[in-house]
């Protein structure tokens, strides 16, 4: 009996250690781009922060120097405070409006209207970013969309260049961040919500529930994974925004649009700074895990 046992065992064991190897054998082309693309740019890029060097010439090891200047230099910190700024417009706004949104169009019935509120909605996720800043550069300018629409309802007090403006560069540029991450939001709360059992909702129905309370106590809740992937998402698009940017202020008027992104490039191809350029990469980095790391943990603890 003990005979025949060890044998099935032996075979068992190989036959998992050939599946082991095909499987690693199918990865392995995706870990030699990730790691080729990925880290080795990571782990160059964390050398080069610990050098001053013009990209050219030879370097001078700095220490932590560069890391310094990061935090000191009132600049940089301003494009970081910047980025925080736009997270309420690329997360909070989107996140909030595709929740709204999403839960108006699934209350709908199926049909045209529904599929084509959809398709409009996501439109804006398809438009290439660059595009979409340049779009709405001509929106925004002085006898832009945006000017002659306030005109034409009796608000032309308000008309102004809105990206020449200082007060208000920001928060139009977050806007447009809004716009394109809006029906992301609405498309993947459709999915959620169609996952949710109709059994719930036909609960509080049955308790006398509205609408608001059938959304906090069942659309929500049942919505959690969604919105920590969301959030996710989207703060990390907040943080290291460039595309719009560029097309749109290129950080100004002054440094009033000035994101980490739009530093990082200006040091490093155009100040030729490059170890600079690094630290504050780096610093980045560490500033969007130390931001998506906790909400990923409350998704998981929450789930439990």
């Amino acid at each position: 009996m003990t005979t025949s046992i060890a044998p099935r065992r032996a075979a068992a064991h190989s036959a998992a250690r050939r599946g082991t190897l095909v499987g690693w054998l199918f990865a392995a082309p995706a870990l030699i781009a990730y790691c080729a693309f990925v880290i080795y740019p990571l782990l160059t890029g964390l050398q080069y922060s610990f050098y001053r060097w013009n990209g050219v010439g030879p370097s001078e090891w700095v220490g932590i120097n560069n890391y310094v200047r990061v935090f000191t230099d009132p600049d940089l910190l301003g494009s970081i405070r910047n980025a925080f700024v736009l997270i309420a417009f690329f997360t909070i706004v989107p996140v909030a409006a595709g929740l709204v949104l999403a839960t108006l169009i699934r209350s709908m019935r199926p049909g045209f209207f529904s599929s084509a509120s959809q398709t409009i909605l996501f439109l804006p996720q398809i438009i290439p970013l660059a595009a979409a800043g340049i779009g709405w550069s001509w929106m925004y300018a002085q006898t832009g969309a945006v000017n002659q629409l306030l005109s034409a309802v009796g608000l032309g007090s308000l008309a102004r260049p809105w990206l020449g403006d200082f007060q208000t560069a920001l928060p139009a540029v977050g806007l447009i961040g809004s716009w394109v991450l809006t029906g992301l939001c609405t498309v993947l709360f459709l999915t959620g919500i169609g996952k949710i059992d109709p059994s719930l909702y036909e609960a509080v129905r049955l308790d006398g529930a509205n609408w608001a309370r059938e959304f906090v106590t069942v659309t929500i809740p049942g919505l959690r994974q969604e919105i920590a992937v969301l959030v996710t998402i989207t703060i990390i698009a907040a943080l290291s925004s460039f595309d719009i940017i560029y097309t749109t202020t290129l950080g100004g008027p002054g440094r009033a649009t000035l994101v980490p992104g739009i530093s990082i490039y200006r040091i490093g191809f155009t100040q030729s700074e490059v170890g600079l350029a690094s630290a504050f990469g780096i610093v980045l980095m560490i500033l969007v895990l130390a931001c998506v790391l906790p909400i990923q943990r409350l998704a998981r603890v929450s789930d439990r």
